[in-house]
Order: C-alpha cells, then sequence, then structure tokens
C-alpha cells in the first residue's frame, strides 16, 4: 500500500524533503504506527518524529488524532500543531 507522505513546516525541514512516497508493511494501522516505522528510516526521520506530542496529522486531507486507522490511506500529512494569527 503506496502512501504519499507530505511534510510541512519544521517536520519538513527536519526530514529534508516535503513529500516522499513509501510503502509500509502491512502491520502498520494507524498513523501512530506509521510514525514509528518512518522513524527507523533513517536518522533525519528518527530526529524529526523524536518528540510525538509535537507532530498533528491529516488522513487524505482530513485532520486526525495519531491513534487514527490509515487503512486505504493515500495521503499522510505530517506537521506541527496550527496556530490562527
Amino acid at each position: 500500500m503506496a502512501i504519499r507522505m507530505l511534510y510541512f513546516a519544521w517536520v519538513r525541514e527536519s526530514v529534508g524533503t516535503g513529500e516522499e512516497v513509501v510503502d509500509p508493511p502491512a502491520t502498520v494501522a494507524t498513523v501512530a504506527a506509521l510514525i514509528d516505522w518512518l522513524a527507523t528510516g533513517s536518522a533525519a526521520h528518527a530526529a524529526a518524529f523524536a518528540e510525538r506530542d509535537r507532530l498533528r496529522a491529516a488522513v487524505d486531507q482530513v485532520f486526525v488524532p495519531l491513534d487514527a486507522p490509515i487503512g486505504g490511506a493515500r495521503e499522510v500529512a505530517l506537521f506541527p500543531p496550527v496556530t490562527g494569527g
């Protein structure tokens, strides 16, 4: 299941790219599990995802909690908390 990953703000800067296509194993069923799996990909990914409480997510352009399922997702975005202003 290929998923288009989008990274924004300091997450993008830490990972070193704004997007990538990944193919996680079938055992990766939630956004949190996806983050854990991504963190094993490189030192940059591990650093970007080290503090999970600083991350927010969207699955197919819908804001979701990190425990949300990713089954059938085509796109997952990870970004810092968004504030108004």
